[in-house]
């Protein structure tokens, strides 16, 4: 198993979306990449993520980005559907160098990679979220979600 970490807006339509594709084993919500350890801070330049543990014999890298791309603007700074704000800016984060080579190959491949502005990043740190927003479309199926309830059906198991 291998895990990598996934911001596309809202943690919580993300999270809901990444457990139904084949070959992700857990997810997690989470932050990464702020400038504190700590889930008191303001966010602190977190992006809200998913933590995702994955099975690269059932799923590459490059098809999780090519899925979170279906439920993301990657043209959108710092927004995805009504929310506005850094904390929810696209981006793909990883401890392994070849996640992430992989990642820019996948954005260097597209026509539009100019225009893209989904980050790439080592992970720096992560923080999990307070246990309120782990699967919380799963508890509060009403709740925002800017993922079209669509596609969250579209890949259940």
């Amino acid at each position: 198993m291998e895990t990598i970490y996934f911001a596309g807006g809202c943690l919580w339509g993300v999270q809901a979306f990444l457990k139904t594709l084949p070959g992700v084993r857990s997810t997690e919500a989470g932050r990464a990449n702020g400038l504190s350890n700590s889930l008191n801070s303001d966010y602190d330049g977190y992006a809200e993520c998913v933590r995702t543990v994955f099975d690269p014999e059932v799923v590459t890298i490059k098809e999780l980005i090519g899925y979170l791309f279906e439920i993301i603007d990657p043209y959108s700074l710092n927004k995805q559907g009504d929310d506005v704000g850094e904390k929810y800016r696209t981006g793909v984060y990883s401890e392994n160098p070849e996640h992430l080579k992989k990642a820019k190959s996948f954005l260097k491949d597209r026509e539009d990679q100019d225009l893209i502005v989904v980050e790439v990043l080592p992970l720096a740190n992560y923080v999990r979220s307070a246990e309120e927003h782990q699967d919380r479309l799963s508890k509060h199926p009403n709740d925002y979600c800017h993922v079209p309830a669509a596609l969250l059906k579209k890949y259940l198991k």
